[in-house]
């Protein structure tokens, strides 16, 4: 099998063109831009003939994906999980398939972007048969990948179908194309950015006193669509709330001097931001201003940490050694940064590599990345800045500029 060093090392479809984003803390795109267009046909066609040859570095048969991302980014087809199998089959050579259910198949030939032979079950018959046929007849060897998401019934029936034929990990395959982002990837994904600052901008002014956070994540939905893109998420965490990564069930509303935390993102043909931001109602106290600059030096300790070859471990080691000498921590210790320092981002919210102490992976061009240290003092209050990256051979570039001051969050 190839490790993730070795896959990373193959995988790369194209990296960033300068100019996308922002080097270190500049700002890049400030207002809501023209969308770019979605994938092409020609665009998948491409990630298929990558995972083909991923396949046969890794002596796969084929690889097996159920509906989610990878099975929108490899086949553009966008559907749902429940008990019927709908999977995409790509074997390590010949043509893709797509298995379903016999009734769905009007619905499915409508979505499809790409020419594929579709394999249809009735009711009373095996879903896992026909994938056993479809790797048959490609004349396919060796085991038959699945990604970490694929379900257990899936698995335990191809067993019982296929028990001539083993099952392996797909992740190698899988994150080896969908790691490392092209050029039109990077482009959708800073229009996404673009869009929600440009939702928050136009939403901060708008937050008053008796505001509770769900009033404000409703103005943030809101902005986010009338600026062209739908809101994946919109968390507003007022007061003591703030000091909960991700919030309470108390009901906390907007009063002077309290902290307001933002996590909020929105998706553009299929390809997601995550951008977070925080400041004070009114006066910010000694200890909230502290804090609030403590954390934003933290993101430039990740800026300046992250290079090319460098093990993703060290960009959240790095933030953690600096806010120990803060007093905060140590490691994952409260008060501090009780949550990994970022994580993978692209057609999900988060999606494999993570800055987080166990990982060794090293860092690669076009991977991207959400840099959002945090300190957390329960029952106080808690500051998280975040803003998302792309790494390049020169270094990290964002795709939005760091929040400027805790007068001046948006910038």
């Amino acid at each position: 099998m190839i490790t993730k060093r070795d896959f990373l090392k193959s995988a790369a479809v194209g990296t960033a063109a300068a100019g996308i984003g922002a080097s270190g803390s500049q700002a890049g795109a400030t207002t809501s831009p023209d969308l770019p267009g979605p994938i092409s046909a020609d665009e998948r066609r491409a990630r298929i003939a990558k995972a083909q040859e991923l396949m046969g570095r890794q002596g796969l048969s084929g690889v097996l994906l159920e509906p989610g991302a990878s099975m929108l980014y490899f086949a553009g087809l966008s559907w749902w999980r429940s008990e019927r199998l709908v999977a995409v089959v790509i074997p390590a050579e010949g043509d893709m398939a797509i298995i379903a259910p016999a009734f769905e198949e009007p619905s499915i030939r409508e979505q499809m972007e790409l020419d594929a032979e579709l394999r249809v079950w009735h009711e009373d018959e095996s879903p896992f048969a026909l994938v056993k046929g479809v790797l048959d007849d490609r004349g396919a060897a060796g085991p038959l990948g699945l990604e970490a998401s694929v379900r257990y019934f899936v698995v335990d029936g191809l067993k019982k179908d296929m028990s001539s034929r083993e099952t392996a990990s797909a992740d190698g395959v899988v994150y080896g194309c969908r790691m490392i982002k092209s050029e039109h990837e990077l482009n959708l994904m800073q229009t996404a950015n673009t869009i929600t600052m440009a939702a928050y901008r136009e939403i901060y002014p708008k937050v008053e006193a008796g505001m509770t956070g769900s009033d404000i994540s409703a103005m943030m939905r809101e902005a986010t669509r009338k600026h062209g893109a739908e809101p994946t998420f919109a968390l507003a965490l007022v007061g003591e709330a703030s000091a909960y990564p991700h919030g309470s069930k108390k009901v906390h509303k907007v009063e002077e001097g309290q902290v307001i935390l933002m996590d909020c993102g929105c998706d553009v043909h299929g390809y997601k931001s995550d951008i977070s931001r925080t400041w004070v109602h009114g006066e910010a106290d000694v200890e909230q201003l502290r804090v609030w600059n403590t954390v934003r030096e933290g993101q430039e300790v990740a800026l300046k940490t992250a290079k090319v070859g460098l093990p993703a471990r060290s960009v959240d080691a790095a933030v953690r050694k600096f806010y120990e000498t803060e007093g905060f921590g140590p490691d994952y210790q409260l008060p501090g940064l009780s949550h990994r320092l970022g994580h993978g981002i692209g057609m999900e919210v988060h999606e494999p590599i993570n800055f987080v102490g166990n990982e060794d992976t090293p860092l690669a061009p076009g991977m991207c990345f959400s840099n959002e240290p945090g300190i957390y003092l329960p029952g106080k209050f808690g500051v998280r800045h975040e803003d998302c990256l792309y790494m390049t051979e020169t270094g990290p570039t964002l795709f939005t500029g760091l929040t400027p001051s805790i007068d001046n969050p948006m910038g």
